[in-house]
């Protein structure tokens, strides 16, 4: 598989916003995933726990796999990988070159279903949950030391637990909210949220959004309209927070067992109706085209993720501020989650991915990956490495949210590629085609529900 490392050079869609049916695919090569194994699985290694001992007997040697993001991070992984084999011989760590002719998610799928994953395998976060079910991936719960769970935020511990179980563990996290310049806010008369407790309320902001297009801002607010695009993930990540603010969810929470009351619930419908509203008045950055509009003054508001900082700060050096995202109702909520690395099935030494993984998340080599790809860092002590991101930083609003609970991870359940799909689709028809909301939303749910009855609701394996 030696070929060159696909380099798509810097993105502005970031790696948690990897989208594709991989989720769903992994789930058919799971072989049901209602039960330990299946017919078929003779050749492949028993699923059970990742057990980590202590011991590494001899030299191990590891495969990983790493999805080709912004080179800067691909790069930094590389060298991580050089200077952990460099510093011990006990462990050797081979960062194995993809081919650039097939997509990252095609490569996986293949492997999952071949039986060829490598020892550790990154993957999009809220995967994980149709992974575990479908057993693909190991528990890893001896592999994570008590201090270093302990260190962890607790979003990553969250979203890396499934069932009871820890599957996964990240080390860089994510962050959204409104990116605002305060000048023209204070130049128009509107007062600017000094955190969680104070964000502005979904009515408030409708205000707010007329009073700067009279102020000669014709689009005042970017939603990121331009990344609706079916089998995207940016929809789901951004804002499903409005729903769950205005008390609605994507699917019953907890059960997991129905979307029908919940997706297209009158909480539900009425945040999507307030934000179709934006749009049917001209608030909202059209949906058809660049990615500049705050950039190039078009739009005063950003409403996005972490990934936008250095372009922001940078146009406007002392003239950008982040605040939370707004009240639909029941308290600002905002997203979670990137991806993470989790240990596929098969015969790795446990101790020696532990090894790796432990090196991975020291405070330094954290801040060394966060620092090449502006992802909010995973453990606490490397945020206090972070100029941007601990205490007084320009970004620390991330780190509360993901600290006091105001960030939530999209829908712990094997369900969720088809949750994530249909919401985009219908996302996509209410805020681009202006379709009408509760009826999208119907349709949404049935195909949601359609998922759950074909799997029998997903069912817990019987196995670990």
């Amino acid at each position: 598989m030696k070929a060159s490392q696909r380099n798509n050079g810097p993105r502005r869609i970031p790696r948690i916003l990897a989208s594709g049916a991989l989720g769903a695919a992994l789930l058919l090569a799971g072989c049901g995933g209602g039960d330990g194994g299946s017919e078929g699985d003779g050749e492949r290694t028993a699923r059970g726990d990742t057990t980590c001992d202590g011991r590494i007997e001899g030299t191990a040697h590891i495969t990983v796999w790493f999805h080709a993001g912004p080179s800067g991070e691909y790069s930094t992984l590389r060298r991580q990988v050089e200077d952990f084999n460099k510093a011990q011989e006990q462990v050797r760590v081979e960062l194995v070159t993809l081919p650039e002719q097939r997509p990252y998610n095609e490569l996986v799928l293949s492997a999952a279903a071949s039986g060829d994953l490598p020892d550790l395998l990154d993957f999009d976060g809220p995967r994980l949950y149709s992974y575990a079910w479908s057993g693909e991936l190991r528990p890893m719960d001896s592999c994570v030391s008590d201090s270093l769970r302990d260190d962890l935020l607790p979003s990553i511990r969250r979203q890396g637990t499934y069932a009871g179980r820890l599957y996964g563990v990240g080390t860089f996290d994510s962050g959204m909210g409104l990116y605002v310049r305060p000048s023209v806010l204070k130049a128009a008369g509107v007062r600017v949220p000094r955190g969680i407790d104070d964000a502005w309320t979904a009515e408030e902001l409708t205000g707010i959004l007329r009073t700067l297009r009279d102020k000669g801002h014709p689009t005042p607010l970017d939603l990121g309209l331009v990344h609706t695009r079916p089998g995207g993930e940016w929809a789901t990540y951004g804002f499903a927070p409005a729903l769950w603010s205005a008390g609605g969810d994507l699917i019953e929470p907890g059960t997991f067992r129905t979307a029908d009351g919940f997706l297209n619930g009158p909480e539900s419908v009425g945040a999507l109706t307030t934000l179709q509203n934006w749009v049917r008045e001209g608030l909202v950055e059209p949906g058809k085209g660049d990615q500049r509009a705050f950039l190039d003054g078009r739009s005063v508001m950003s409403w996005t993720g972490h990934w936008w900082y250095p372009d922001y700060s940078k146009a406007f050096p002392d003239d950008v501020a982040i605040v939370p995202l707004p009240d639909f109702g029941e308290g600002t909520v905002t997203g979670m989650g990137s991806w993470q690395w989790g240990i596929p099935v098969g015969d790795a030494d446990g101790d020696a991915v532990r090894r790796f993984l432990d090196y991975l998340l020291t405070p330094e080599q954290v801040h060394r990956m966060t620092t090449a790809n502006g992802a909010v860092p995973a453990t606490n002590s490397a945020v206090k490495l972070s100029s941007k991101y601990r205490r007084g930083g320009a970004e620390h609003l991330f780190i509360e949210q993901l600290r006091n609970g105001v960030a939530r991870p999209r829908p712990q359940t094997p369900a969720y590629p088809a949750i994530t799909d249909a919401f985009a689709e219908a996302f996509r028809k209410i805020m681009i085609d202006r379709a009408p909301v509760r009826a999208t939303l119907d349709e949404a749910v049935e195909a949601i529900d359609k998922d759950l009855a074909a799997h029998d609701g997903y069912p817990p394996r019987s196995g670990p």
